[in-house]
């Protein structure tokens, strides 16, 4: 049966009250969402605090599909109430997830101009949302992708924004969120960087206008333009994903020869890897016979140093043998205790993990939607041999026994994981031990290669200004 372009969703698509409000089933879901990206990245949030109460509108890259809503959620450290296109409330697949997260359907005109309409009910409803104090979260890039940048922005979030203020007294805050991954995105484990940026400067383009109107266009896309400049701020912008190793070992080889070593507070990284990229981008149109070399030196160096397992930090590093026995005590103490308990979870967990591992690589799927069905297919297979363990223990033992399994294999599953987590790090660490104190003619050859290339790289952003 047709339906008018213009009405409202229907109440199945609607997984959201009108005035922004959820369930409790859809709460829950959202905090199960929450582990589970936990879960799969190593997080860590950094930047400017989102306030807990009152309304505010975030709004964020979209590297990665379903699990951007749940990372953006952890940077805010509230509940958000997410905007998604129309067309994944129709897919089987994830359709549950989509309206579990307590999302509204926005309709685009590459996908259904004639549903367009329907976007009135949904603005209204996350109008009211905001004014009620809730927080909004938006991807204004309009579509996940693995572009090495920002795709150009909707107006969305503009008009969501000023939309709302017929009904307020006074502005609110606009935060954007920058997604950004150490190690790759689909790689399970990897770090998540999520960094919350200043508030967007926008009072002045209020009630300029009635909607509609030029003044009215001209405002949506003066703070589109503003949005826009402020996720730059929080993200790494690259000409292509060739160059990131290159500016990943430049940041690293620049801040061990001229910093205090690494460093480990997230915003400063992400500055240094911005204006790094920035340069590399500059030096190519000024200098680009210099970069041309420079580059194929520091790819060598870099191979060189990943084939040791070593870091450009590394090579500044004193092995002292007190050092490493002390080291070696603590690591002895901790895996005494903690190897047969990960020896009982791998048995237990190893026929889901190769299912999953069997399984991805055969679905092909693009790069910005492999981590969230890794995460729905992976918690899927896990969920379902936790109870058929279960199962069975009611079976052979009763439901005491069972009821216990419920309870402990999740917690042992994690356990498991953080166990080979540390063992992988312990024996990294061992062997760049060894490395550095039988080599150390390897690393003096290797510490002043690498001194020469951050001389020619500071030279080079000299005369870049």
């Amino acid at each position: 049966m047709s339906q008018d372009p213009g009405a409202p969703p229907d109440d199945h698509e609607r997984p959201v009250g009108p005035d922004g409000s959820v369930g409790r089933w859809h709460r829950n879901l959202h905090r199960l969402f929450l582990f589970a990206a936990r879960t799969y990245y190593r997080v860590s949030v950094a930047g400017h605090p989102v306030p807990r109460t009152g309304p505010v509108l975030v709004v964020a890259n979209h590297p990665n599909s379903l699990l951007d809503a749940a990372l953006v959620s952890m940077a805010a450290d509230r509940p958000v109430r997410f905007l998604a296109k129309a067309p994944l409330f129709e897919k089987r697949s994830i359709a549950w997830a989509v309206r579990g997260s307590g999302s509204l359907p926005i309709y685009r005109r590459e996908d259904a101009p004639e549903l367009m309409g329907r976007n009135r009910s949904t603005f209204e409803a996350v109008w009211m949302a905001l004014r009620r104090g809730s927080a909004v979260g938006i991807f204004p890039e309009g579509l996940s992708h693995s572009a090495p940048s920002l795709a150009p922005l909707k107006t969305g979030s503009a008009r969501i924004a000023l939309g709302a203020m017929a009904g307020m007294e006074s502005t609110f805050p606009i935060l954007p969120v920058g997604l950004t991954f150490r190690g790759g995105k689909e790689r399970f484990r990897s770090e998540a960087l999520l960094l919350v940026g200043k508030p967007i400067r926008w009072s002045d383009l209020v009630g300029r206008g009635a909607q509609g109107s030029t003044e009215s266009n001209e405002a949506v896309r003066e703070l589109t333009s503003r949005i826009h400049a402020g996720l730059r701020r929080v993200t790494v912008n690259l000409e292509r994903w060739e160059d990131l190793p290159l500016v990943e070992t430049i940041e690293a080889i620049h801040t061990a020869e001229f910093g205090q070593g690494r460093t480990r507070n997230p915003v400063r990284w992400l500055a240094r890897m911005r204006r790094t990229a920035q340069t590399l981008e500059e030096a190519r149109v000024e200098e680009p016979d210099e970069v041309e070399g420079l580059a194929e030196e520091l790819e060598s160096h870099a191979r060189v140093l990943a084939n040791l397992a070593l870091e450009p930090e590394d090579l500044h590093t004193r092995p002292r043998a007190s050092v490493a026995w002390r080291w070696t005590l603590l690591q002895f103490g901790f895996f005494g205790l903690a190897i047969p308990l990960a020896i009982i979870g791998t048995l237990i967990f190893i026929i889901p993990w190769k299912i999953v591992g069997w399984a991805e690589p055969r679905f092909e799927l693009p790069p910005d939607r492999r981590a969230t069905y890794i995460v729905l297919g992976g918690g899927t297979a896990l969920v379902i041999w936790i109870l058929l363990i279960a199962g069975g223990t009611f079976y052979l033992a009763g439901w005491r026994w069972a009821l216990g399994a419920l309870v402990i294999l999740p917690a042992l599953g994690l356990l498991t994981l953080r166990i080979r987590e540390r063992w992988r790090d312990a024996v990294e660490d061992l062997r760049r031990f060894l490395l550095l104190k039988g080599r150390s003619d390897v690393r003096s050859k290797l510490l002043a290669r690498q001194r020469t290339l951050a001389e020619r790289i500071r030279a080079l952003q000299d005369r870049l200004g």
